[in-house]
């Protein structure tokens, strides 16, 4: 049974970093589409928060675009690691603070984002995670989450069973693995969030949210704090 996220300790740092060098072609289209999705919806803005930032990789990539990111994540060794990769971004800094629950005032960011599935890979409760989100965000500013499209499917799971044979996750587990949804040997689960799930997380706040897909990998949740 898996007993804390494989994010804090297992699959973190130089562990973490290896996930993205053996992606195939196909993943790296998709990262990549990811950021510069970020990028266009970030740039300008003041002071931005990335929810789960790991070892800065998407990070480094937003900060020359704004005033000011910050990163929250809860593995001390992801954070150590970013701190060095994020050494030529003197407009950054990193926290180790669980997403659900973090320390920031209220609405002091212009933006706070999520990508990469984090919403379902932090294995926190969504309604908190969206809840705290909406918190630190000013009025009028942008929450960006995005999960996967179901278009890209064969693309993520061949890049899951590629992590598991480098030992990075445990084995997969073909028989329970479909619909969306990988499942590994070890307890390690990874889902994913609906277009319909997205809106009504968001509507349970009263905030309208719009859903875009980015090249036919991502599905991304924008909300306008109003």
């Amino acid at each position: 049974m898996q007993k804390e996220p494989y994010y804090k300790e297992r699959l973190s740092a130089s562990k973490l970093r290896r996930c993205y060098e053996i992606a195939p072609p196909r993943i790296k289209r998709y990262l990549n589409a990811e950021i510069r999705f970020i990028t266009s919806n970030l740039r300008g803005k003041g002071l931005v928060l990335e929810l789960g930032c790991g070892y800065g990789r998407v990070m480094n990539e937003v900060a020359p675009h704004v005033s000011w990111i910050i990163g929250n994540d809860i593995s001390k060794s992801s954070l150590e690691l970013a701190r060095s990769y994020m050494n030529d971004c003197p407009n950054s800094a990193v926290a180790l603070i669980e997403a659900s629950q973090m320390a920031f005032g209220s609405g002091i960011f212009d933006s706070v984002f999520c990508v990469q599935n984090g919403i379902s890979a932090f294995g926190v409760d969504k309604k908190r995670l969206v809840a705290e989100s909406i918190r630190v965000t000013k009025t009028n500013g942008v929450i960006l989450f995005s999960s996967y499209s179901p278009k890209i499917w064969d693309a993520r799971l061949e890049w899951f069973r590629q992590q598991s044979r480098f030992g990075l996750l445990g084995e997969i587990d073909e028989a329970q693995t479909r619909d969306g949804t990988i499942v590994c040997t070890d307890g390690f689960r990874a889902t994913t969030v609906s277009d319909d799930e997205f809106i009504a997380l968001f509507s349970a706040w009263g905030l309208n949210a719009s859903i875009i897909e980015v090249d036919e990998s991502s599905i991304f949740c924008r909300v306008t704090k109003a």
